[in-house]
Parts: C-alpha cells; sequence; structure tokens
C-alpha cells in the first residue's frame, strides 16, 4: 500500500494542519510506503514572495521532523525536486473538464475570501491529481475539505485510463472523521485565509495572548451550558488534552460554574504541553540544517526512481513516446 500526501508551504504551520494532515500522515508510516512532499509549487497561487517560500519550506520541513515524520521510514521529498510531475500535470489536463474545476469548492471559497484568482489556483486539482498518480498512490490521507480533490483525482485518472488504457492506480483518500476539520480561534474552521490559527510551534507569549483572545459568548460563569461541545475551547482541547481532562471541562462547562478564562488557560496549559517535545526535537534541528538538507535530498532520489517510471508510462500510452 502507497501512501501519499502532501502539505503546502504557504505559511507557519497551525493545529488543523497537524491534526488534519500531519499527525495521520505520521501514523501511516508505520502502515504503508509512505510518500510525503513539500507543495512548494503549489504554494506560488498565492504566495509572490521567493525568500519566504524558500524559508517556508525548510519550515515545513522542521516542523515534520521534530513532529514525528522518519525519513526511514517515509520518502519526504520538496515537490519542486521531481519535476516530472509538471509534465504529468499537462498530460492530465488535457483530458480535464472545465466543469470538474468548476465545480471545486476550494477555488469558490478562496476567490470569497479575496484570494485573487489565477489559472495556477484554478487548475490546483490538476497538479494534485499529478502529484497522487505520479507515484502510483493507493491511500490520500486529507482533511475533509481536500476530499473533493481527491476524487477529482480518480475522476481523472479514470477518464485518462478510459482514453489511453490502463495507466494509473485510482486513489482513495482517507479521512479521519474524528479531527477532520479541526475549529479556528473564531470558531470557524482552522484556516491562515481566516486569520484564526493557533500555530504548532508559536511563540509562547504570543501563542497565551491568542487563545486567552478567543471569541466566546456573553453567558457568565454561573450559567450552565448545555451546548459545551460545540465550543472552540473544548473542541480543540479534546485534541491536545487527555480525554478524561476535555470530560471534565466540558461537564463542568455544561453545568455552570466554570468561567470561559479558566477554560483558556486549560487549552493553553495542554497545548503547551502536547507539542513540548517536539518543541526540543525542533530546535536541535534548527541548528543541524545540513541533516534536514540531507534528508530532502535523499528523499527526491528516492521520489524520482517511481516517478521516472510512471511518467514513461503514461508518456508511451498517450503517444508522446
Amino acid at each position: 500500500m502507497r501512501i501519499l500526501s502532501g502539505i503546502q508551504p504557504s505559511g507557519a504551520l497551525h493545529l488543523g494542519n497537524y491534526f488534519g494532515m500531519m499527525l495521520p500522515s505520521i501514523e501511516l508510516q508505520n502502515q504503508g510506503d509512505a510518500f510525503y512532499f513539500i507543495a512548494n509549487y503549489h504554494s506560488m497561487t498565492s504566495l509572490f514572495d521567493a525568500e519566504r517560500r524558500r524559508q517556508n519550506t525548510m519550515d515545513v520541513a522542521l516542523d515534520f521532523l521534530a513532529c514525528g515524520l522518519d525519513p526511514k521510514k517515509s520518502v519526504f521529498f520538496r515537490q519542486s525536486d521531481v519535476p516530472q510531475v509538471t509534465e504529468l500535470s499537462w498530460l492530465l489536463t488535457t483530458l480535464t473538464p472545465m466543469g470538474l474545476l468548476e465545480r471545486c469548492h476550494s477555488y469558490k471559497d478562496k476567490i470569497a475570501n479575496g484570494i485573487s484568482p489565477n489559472h495556477g489556483l484554478f487548475a490546483y486539482p490538476v497538479l494534485m491529481a499529478a502529484d497522487i498518480l505520479l507515484y502510483d498512490s493507493n491511500i490520500v490521507p486529507v482533511g475533509k475539505d481536500q476530499k473533493q480533490h481527491v476524487e477529482v483525482t480518480r475522476d481523472i485518472a479514470i477518464k485518462f485510463n478510459e482514453a489511453y488504457g490502463q495507466t494509473f492506480v485510482v486513489p482513495e483518500p482517507r479521512i479521519r472523521e474524528d479531527v477532520a476539520l479541526v475549529t479556528g480561534t473564531d470558531g470557524q474552521k482552522m484556516s491562515k485565509s481566516y486569520n484564526n490559527t493557533i500555530e504548532i510551534f508559536g511563540e509562547e507569549k504570543a501563542t497565551r495572548k491568542k487563545i486567552m483572545g478567543m471569541v466566546m459568548d456573553s453567558r457568565t460563569p454561573a450559567e450552565p451550558k448545555p451546548d459545551a461541545e460545540k465550543n472552540s475551547a473544548i473542541q480543540l482541547l479534546k485534541l491536545v488534552a487527555p480525554v478524561e481532562v476535555s470530560s471534565d471541562f466540558e461537564n463542568r462547562l455544561r453545568a455552570g460554574g466554570l468561567g470561559y478564562g479558566d477554560l483558556k488557560k486549560g487549552l493553553f496549559e495542554h497545548y503547551w504541553n502536547y507539542f513540548a517535545a517536539a518543541r526540543t526535537r525542533r530546535a536541535e534541528l534548527t541548528q543541524n540544517l545540513d541533516h534536514v538538507n540531507a534528508v530532502l535530498k535523499d528523499g527526491a532520489q528516492r521520489a524520482l526512481m517511481v516517478a521516472q517510471p510512471v511518467l514513461e508510462r503514461a508518456r508511451k500510452a498517450c503517444g508522446i513516446t
């Protein structure tokens, strides 16, 4: 079973990235042949600062390795170090119906949130399909918001196979339903686009301030909250605290008598403790960037060994070779 996933270096990684993609990917590296990449080509649709892209790419590598990705168990690489993906994207785009892309929610959501439309943003699902199909991927762990793009990949692969003969493995999405959507500080889905994120490795004082500033309703501490499970701080606490701790906070909030300030203090403390070991590991890796670069270089070489034969297979199938 080959597993593949990628993450954009478009900004500091946050709890939504961690629980939606990173943690499932790290867990899956023990269950199959895992390929994980830093999607720096994808970041070009919304980030136009070259130096920031380079730094973000290194930051993603540091974050992933610090959080437990093991380069001995998985293939970890920069997307752009395997340029075959861009040629495959063109082969796929010639068979991709416009209507399929026009129906993609992600494009509509980003435009609605003020991101300037460009062809790369519109064609994002085709490059994502190339990312997946280039490595004969069977399983793609994604957040619920990306499930549609894996379905688009399946449609494109099937269409190519029907047109040119059996060429691509048709992948399946894998979603952890319990944490597929992580709530942001404002109650919406956590996203850099909404400016409501809690960073994995945020600075202590700034992160404490962000969590303490989470918007709650106007009910007093004494009032019972029968809808406690919908509280954004409770939802986040369930991710970073032991179940008995989060259940206790939820029950106290539901019964009345727990102030929102105390709830948010508890959330910060458990968030900070949850990533303590990873922060130590990240600090060590920051002092050894040669090692990080070597990991990415080795990962790219291993990825190329899989990608090139798949591209040649596709080229031959459609008559380019």
